[in-house]
C-alpha cells in the first residue's frame, strides 16, 4: 500500500506523539477533522494505527503484509540470476537432451556463432521431439527451438517480482536474463530467473526476522 504526502504526515505525528486525538492531529495540520477522518480510517484499517476510544490514535507499526510486499518489490534480478545453460545453434536435438539431463534444468538457451541469445529450448520442446522417432543425433535443436521475439525475457534492472508475473502470464518456466545490443538487434545473455529462483527468494524473504 502506498500512502499519500498527509498520511505520512499523520502517521509521523502519531509516532512521536501518540496518543493523540483526531481533533489534536488535525491541529497540527491545520485541516478539520471532517477532513482528515478518511485518511484515519485508511491507517486504522491497514493496520498502521490503532484506535482507543476517548484516548486517541497509538502508532501499531507497519503491517505485516505491506512489508512483505514492500520488500518483495526492492528484489532484482541481477542479484538472483543463476548462469544460464546454453548450447550452440548448431547441436543437435540429441546433444540438447544429453545436456538437459546432466544439468537437471528445464531450459536450454541457445546461442549463435558470436554468443548471443538465439534461441530457447523447453523439456516439452526435446520430448515432443523425441516422440517423433526422428534421427535426433542430426536434427539440429534450431529446428524446435523458439526464436525472437517470441521469446519472453528479462533485464537485470528489472525486479524478481515482474520477473515472477512474466512466468506466470507466458506460463514458462524460465526466463533469459538479457541486455539488449545494437538496438536489440542482438541479446546478450547474462543469466536465467526460474521458478525455483523465486521460490527460493520467498523463503529467504520469509525467513528475514525484520519482515
Amino acid at each position: 500500500m502506498e500512502l499519500t504526502k498527509r498520511q505520512e504526515q499523520i502517521l509521523q505525528i502519531v509516532k512521536d506523539d501518540g496518543p493523540i486525538t483526531g481533533e489534536q492531529i488535525a491541529e497540527r495540520l491545520n485541516l478539520t477533522r471532517a477532513t482528515l477522518r478518511p485518511d484515519l480510517s485508511i491507517l486504522t484499517m491497514s493496520g498502521f494505527l490503532d484506535a482507543r476510544p476517548r484516548v486517541g490514535y497509538f502508532y501499531a507499526g507497519r503491517p505485516a503484509h505491506s512489508m512483505m510486499s514492500e520488500n518483495l518489490h526492492k528484489l532484482i534480478v541481477n542479484d538472483y540470476k543463476a548462469m544460464p545453460i546454453v548450447v550452440p545453434e548448431s547441436s543437435s536435438v540429441y546433444d540438447a537432451i544429453v545436456t538437459l539431463f546432466l544439468e537437471d534444468v528445464g531450459t536450454l538457451f541457445i546461442v549463435n556463432a558470436k554468443g548471443f541469445l538465439a534461441g530457447v529450448v523447453s523439456r516439452k520442446d526435446l520430448l515432443r521431439a523425441s516422440l517423433g522417432n526422428q534421427a535426433l543425433e542430426t536434427m539440429p535443436v534450431s529446428i524446435i527451438m523458439t526464436r525472437m521475439p517470441n521469446i519472453v525475457t528479462c533485464t537485470p534492472e528489472e525486479t524478481l517480482y515482474q520477473a515472477a508475473q512474466k512466468l506466470i502470464d507466458f506460463a514458462i518456466d524460465s526466463l533469459p536474463v538479457v541486455r539488449p545490443l545494437e538496438e536489440g538487434r542482438n541479446m546478450e545473455l547474462l543469466g536465467r530467473i526460474t521458478k525455483t529462483t523465486i521460490t527460493k527468494a520467498f523463503v529467504e524473504l520469509g525467513n528475514d526476522p525484520t519482515v
